[in-house]
């Protein structure tokens, strides 16, 4: 008698993603770095030992615990007005998060609106959108930051509307190009056909459909908008004394870095480990939502 054949059980589509998860990396990796500076950042109040704006002169230029006059009364030093190192990078990541992500936002609906746009209807729409980012392109953005907050001043909430009008464009690239190829398929001309509005089709169709390429690029666009940001506290035109930016901390350090050069080597190596984590996260984003495009 033979045997029955076994019933072949073949993973779930959220299977499949979870795997993959679970699998990769640099996900993980970037993951679990961007979770703990996080975690950081938002529990600041209750982890960091200082308030970071109080100042001891009596305690300036104190060093981190690993140096031998080191104490681990202040782990990280304090810089050259004795306010606590490891208290302002804790306040310093909650700034450069709140930036990116805010910044990220708004280019984020400049470009994808203006991308799907031009992708979709083509013609002059096309035409005027690409005018647009050509004229975008063709503009340096630290120069056009740099001008814009010495006419209008320097605040957090300058720099955030400086930049998410500035970089907008690779939003606009990614959507336009991903709007194209999906404008003409079947399932789109099927909504068409049933007589769904020009707004149904983009918002139902459409914007599902290039969702994972947008969560990649607005990963990237994070970590450029805390790197520009970086940029600009550190020339002195980007968040002002005595918020504790990153940037800013390094361009205060700058003045003591040959004596005492772990005033920049801190915050500089937390400030790329911010941007290393999420470039990480966007690039096992686009593995696992689209591995069949990687080799």
């Amino acid at each position: 008698m033979s045997q029955p054949i076994p019933e072949i059980v073949y993973p779930s589509p959220r299977q499949i993603m979870i795997r993959r998860t679970l699998t990769h990396k640099g996900f993980l990796i970037g993951a679990i770095m961007l979770l703990l500076i996080s975690a950081a950042a938002l529990l600041a109040p209750v982890l960091s030992p200082y308030d970071p704006y109080n100042q001891d002169l009596s305690r300036r230029m104190i060093n981190p615990v690993w140096h031998e006059n080191g104490s681990w009364e202040h782990p990280l030093g304090t810089d050259n007005l004795g306010r606590d190192y490891l208290s302002r990078l804790m306040y310093g990541a909650r700034i450069s998060l709140l930036l990116g992500g805010c910044a990220m936002l708004i280019s984020g609906v400049i470009g994808t609106s203006l991308g799907i746009a031009a992708g979709y209807f083509g013609g002059r729409v096309d035409m005027v959108v690409g005018f647009l980012i050509t004229a975008r392109l063709s503009m340096p953005v630290v120069l056009v930051a740099l001008a814009v907050v010495a006419l209008i001043g320097s605040s957090l909430n300058v720099i955030i509307w400086v930049l998410g009008l500035l970089i907008w464009d690779r939003f606009a690239v990614v959507m336009r190009a991903s709007t194209q190829q999906l404008r003409e398929m079947d399932y789109v001309n099927a909504a068409k056909a049933i007589g769904c509005s020009t707004l149904r089709v983009l918002v139902s169709e459409i914007l599902p459909n290039v969702f994972n390429n947008l969560i990649v690029v607005a990963t990237l666009e994070i970590a450029h908008a805390i790197l520009l940001e970086a940029a600009l506290s550190f020339l002195g035109m980007g968040v002002q004394p005595p918020l504790p930016s990153w940037g800013l901390m390094v361009a205060e350090g700058k003045e003591f870095m040959l004596f005492s050069p772990w005033v920049i080597f801190i915050p500089g190596t937390v400030l790329s480990l911010l941007v290393l984590a999420i470039n990480l996260m966007g690039d096992g984003i686009r593995d696992i939502t689209a591995p069949e495009g990687r080799s």
